[in-house]
């Protein structure tokens, strides 16, 4: 998982190519974000075809408004710069995986 702000994330989005990348679109204040942050994680090391970029939607308020992010916490799969998948809300291992798994394929 990387960290990533308005100065860096669209270069890591160009940086990736054709891997989509998992954005994890959250804020501190969050309590679903900070329980969906281990779930992805171990989720994606277990895929091992993507990354994850966490994305603090109150310290870049820009790129959550590009992409229209309206609830928290919102994990998006983006492939050459375009939303290809989502979901809004707290989801358990098996649904994470299985988003992962057709984000990546």
């Amino acid at each position: 998982m990387v960290e990533r702000t308005t100065a860096d994330f669209a270069e890591t989005l160009k940086a990736a190519g054709d891997t989509p990348v998992i954005v994890d679109f959250y804020a501190d204040w969050c309590g679903p974000c900070r329980m969906l942050s281990p779930i992805l994680a171990k989720a994606v090391a277990d895929n091992k075809k993507t990354f994850v970029v966490k994305l603090n939607v109150d310290e870049s308020p820009e790129v959550a408004q590009q992409y229209q992010i309206m609830s928290l916490p919102t994990v998006a799969a983006i492939k050459n710069g375009k939303v290809v998948d989502s979901f809004v809300g707290l989801r358990n291992e098996a649904a994470v995986k299985a988003f992962l798994d057709s984000a990546t394929k």
